[in-house]
């Protein structure tokens, strides 16, 4: 039996940096602090509960710049549409939280422990004072593994790009959404790099401005990230961009 993501055809190389922050924000220019509210209130509550709370208000911003992009009524309240689909994107969510985790985890330990160790060793060998060589030693190699995460983290956001757009464009399950989201960023993984590159030298910018300036570049992250969708996936007709139906426990 054929999965619903061989259904879905993709483009590869598609993704034009500049041509989507330039389409995104002419995207959203015309109701440009309806947006920001919709991030900044999407953010706060995701802040407040990140796994849980997430993918739905992810699902809810993506919802409302597809109906823009189609041209079709917007208003602040369907930014919590994305509830309809809480499931599917809540297990994209954990997906994408389970390898962080597992690479984050064992460092932070691995970094108490350290400092504990060269402590304690100190303690008893300079009467408390570390040594400048070893603390110098331990730090440039965390520096390094910090390094080596920052990557990480940067090729997951790249390969789920396109996660919480295929669930609300698509309707597809979460992790039908995250193995063709990777498949996709894969095949667009360069150009999408770039993009994200570029929009968050934007988002750092705008930290410069007493951080409420990264509040408002973020919204046209989202547009870069909707019109990106577009240039790879295109956009789905208007009656297949429909919530799944919740699942059966019968």
């Amino acid at each position: 039996m054929s999965s619903p993501i061989d259904q879905i055809q993709f483009k590869r190389n598609a993704v034009q940096p500049v041509e989507c922050i330039k389409a995104g924000w002419e995207l959203i220019r015309g109701q440009y602090w309806f947006f920001v509210g919709i991030v900044i209130v999407g953010m706060l509550i995701t802040n407040a509960l990140a796994i849980v709370l997430m993918g739905p208000m992810m699902c809810g911003i993506y919802l409302v710049l597809f109906r823009a992009k189609r041209r079709q009524a917007i208003e602040f309240g369907m930014l919590f549409k994305g509830f309809d689909y809480f499931l599917n994107s809540f297990i994209a969510t954990l997906i994408h939280a389970i390898p962080i985790v597992l690479v984050l985890g064992p460092v932070y330990v691995a970094y108490i422990i350290g400092m504990f160790t060269i402590m304690g060793s100190s303690a008893q060998q300079r009467g408390g004072e570390p040594d400048p060589s070893v603390l110098l030693g331990f730090f440039g190699i965390f520096a390094v593994v910090w390094l080596g995460i920052m990557v990480i983290l940067i090729v997951l956001s790249v390969l789920f790009t396109f996660a919480y757009p295929l669930i609300v464009d698509r309707g597809l399950s979460g992790l039908d959404a995250v193995k063709l989201s990777v498949k996709a960023g894969l095949a667009n993984f360069w150009r999408l790099l770039g993009m994200l590159f570029l929009t968050g030298l934007l988002s750092s910018l705008g930290v410069l401005l007493c951080f409420v300036g990264m509040y408002l570049i973020i919204p046209i992250s989202f547009a870069a990230i909707a019109t990106a969708y577009e240039q790879v996936f295109g956009l789905a007709p208007v009656e297949e961009n429909l919530p799944p139906p919740p699942p059966s426990f019968a």
